[in-house]
């Protein structure tokens, strides 16, 4: 049977995952601005409750046991997304919705691999699950798939959702070289260590296939993805050409409900007037195409481990937190 805490206390959350974007999550959930109680901390090896010191922490106990004892009512994962731990993730995030605990990740791994199993266990469980933080950090292009455009006829879906990608792109324009631009990236914690993914187009096509899952209802196991050459050697030149046309160079995702299952990444020439060219830095935009209401745009967000961490609370908030006002 669910056991859902008591929405009128603060609920309590088990978050999975200590890394930069688990610990800046973690850092809003205690001292009690918000109404929700951060239960306990699970890594890999250990469990236990910032700020105690990690050496503090005790060995780690099933997840069923934690779940149990803190009463959570929120799984909050956080976990690398990598194919190392993705069965874990999900074998976790599983376990959590049949029992009536929502979920809330930023780990994409077993969002690719479980997709209709998770929303069977949800189903099951009477839970939901959240995914702003795998699909654009601060940027809430997933409300915008999952209910914002819901009944508004959006047929397309074209997006800059990697921000290390758009400021690179615009460092080149700018004169500086490949390594230079991706170096700067990492010094202001934009671009992660390996940046592979993102340069290469691989992201933008993880987050497009969640998002049109999200809009669509696809199955995201079932999307093919198509990438094409991405930021690389000769890209500094072609940037630079398309700045000296007025244009900027873009890494771009892009979906349609009428070729159902695919999604395509490639570098393209925006023009002023398009949303794509008005991003600079890391800003990330979706373009949510729909004929009959208007395209509806959602741009900006901080491309960083706290914006990940920040749209993770949104998202905690949404499935858990208690309800403000009528409107809510």
């Amino acid at each position: 049977m669910p056991h859902h805490a008591d929405v009128r206390a603060h609920p309590s959350v088990v978050l999975s995952g200590y890394g930069p974007v688990g610990r800046a999550y973690a850092e809003r959930l205690i001292g009690g601005a918000l109404p929700l109680r951060l239960a306990a901390v699970r890594t890999s090896a250990a469990e236990g409750l910032p700020p105690e010191p990690r050496t503090g922490w005790g060995p780690l106990p099933p997840l069923a046991e934690t779940l149990e004892r803190t009463g959570a009512a929120v799984l909050a994962q956080a976990v690398p997304s990598s194919p190392a731990v993705r069965e874990q993730a999900a074998a976790d995030a599983l376990s959590a919705l049949r029992r009536g605990v929502h979920v809330v990740t930023a780990t994409k791994s077993h969002l690719l691999s479980h997709w209709g199993e998770l929303g069977r266990a949800a189903a099951e469980g009477g839970s939901r699950i959240r995914i702003s933080g795998a699909t654009g950090a601060a940027l809430p292009t997933a409300d915008l798939a999952r209910t914002g455009v819901r009944g508004l006829g959006c047929r397309t879906l074209r997006a800059c959702p990697n921000g290390t990608a758009t400021f690179v792109l615009d460092r080149l324009a700018d004169g500086d070289a490949l390594p230079d631009a991706v170096a700067e990236a990492q010094r202001r914690g934009i671009a992660e260590a390996d940046p592979t993914a993102d340069l290469s187009g691989a992201d933008a096509a993880v987050k497009v296939r969640l998002l049109a899952a999200l809009l669509w209802g696809w199955d995201a196991t079932a999307v093919r993805t198509e990438v094409g050459p991405g930021i690389g050697a000769g890209t500094a030149e072609a940037a630079r050409t398309a700045a000296a046309r007025g244009r900027r160079l873009r890494s771009v995702a892009t979906a349609s409900a009428d070729e159902p299952l695919v999604v395509r990444v490639a570098l393209e020439q925006t023009e002023p007037g398009d949303p794509l060219y008005a991003l600079r830095g890391p800003e990330k935009a979706a373009v949510y195409g729909c004929p009959d209401a208007g395209d509806i745009t959602v741009s900006g967000g901080r491309s960083s481990p706290l914006g990940a961490a920040l749209a993770m609370v949104k998202d905690t908030l949404d499935v858990a937190g208690p309800v403000g006002h009528g409107f809510a």
